[in-house]
């Protein structure tokens, strides 16, 4: 059988498959290589390399059923094409799939949701995700999720120091507000949205969370009704995230940062909103590709 090399992460073998199917979800794991035990450790080839993951040998797997193109979310698949078949087809090569869904809208509206179409399973937009030993209740129809932001949320997670303020503007059901409440003091969550507030009161207690205060409020007025300064703000409004940076930049305490995400078709599209602000520097990274010519960005930006 061919051996190739390729980047592996390593894990206790008892810890060994809740990993694989984390890095699964999160589109990172290489399936076409076979994961290998060695000294009580399971080495699982990915695609992609994180911080202190290794180059080794693994043997190749044989070739997979071609399946459709689809999004895996939990337990939901979304399909970008609308074929029942091909969505029976899938539910049936995939045990992990209770429902396939094909996208009716794009996000949209103030509350960033979507209409969905049932193809085939159970007839439901809910489903719970996991990602690094967190469980996420999520309801595609009811509040915005992307599962391809896990590694992004680790990076930030990586940042955080112990002791820290940190708010979540556009908290959605909760995933980088629970993410960094490992390490931060305190995370203020925040959404417009009431069905997604609903959905993160559910994640704090599934997660057992005590230090995230959850809020249902316009992230434009949180400058003037929250009594605290922040070391850290999230802005995860990729849609249109201009509008909200005064209000980040009232609440960032001076040295703190602000992660602000936004959809673009060219580099550096933020820095011209920026010139205004007291930035002692930003730092521009690609999250991933959003469609053809555009991509998810992230500015990393250090308050004066």
């Amino acid at each position: 059988m061919e051996e190739r090399e390729q980047w592996c992460v390593k894990v206790p073998l008892d810890e060994g498959e809740r990993v694989r199917q984390e890095l699964a979800r999160s589109d990172v794991l290489d399936r076409s290589l076979r994961p290998r035990a060695e000294e009580g450790c399971l080495l699982i080839p990915v695609l992609t390399p994180g911080p202190g993951d290794l180059r080794c040998m693994f043997r190749s797997l044989p070739p997979q059923q071609e399946l459709p193109r689809h999004e895996l979310v939990g337990g939901i698949a979304i399909m970008p094409d609308h074929d029942p078949v091909a969505a029976e087809s899938l539910l049936r090569a995939r045990p992990v799939i209770h429902t396939v869904l094909f996208p009716e809208s794009e996000v949209e509206g103030e509350f960033r949701t979507r209409s969905f179409e049932v193809l085939a399973g159970e007839p439901t937009t809910r489903t719970v995700v996991t990602e690094y030993g967190h469980r996420f209740v999520i309801d595609l129809s009811a509040a915005y999720f992307s599962a391809r932001l896990a590694t992004e949320r680790q990076r930030i997670l990586r940042q955080v120091t112990p002791g820290e303020f940190v708010l979540d503007m556009f908290t959605g059901v909760g995933p980088f507000a629970i993410t960094l409440a490992d390490v931060a003091s305190l995370v203020v969550a925040s959404d417009l949205n009431p069905g997604a507030v609903l959905l993160l009161l559910e994640n704090l207690r599934l997660n057992r969370v005590k230090n995230v205060l959850p809020a249902c409020a316009d992230a434009g007025h949180l400058d003037r009704v929250l009594p605290w300064k922040f070391d850290r703000v999230v802005m995860n409004y990729p849609l249109d995230p201009v509008p909200f940076l005064p209000h980040a930049m009232r609440l960032c305490k001076p040295g703190g940062w602000i992660h602000c995400y936004m959809l673009q078709s060219e580099e550096a599209a933020l820095l011209p909103a920026l010139e205004d602000y007291p930035v002692a520097a930003c730092t521009e990274h690609m999250v991933r590709s959003y469609s053809p010519g555009k991509w998810h960005a992230v500015y990393d930006i250090l308050v004066e």
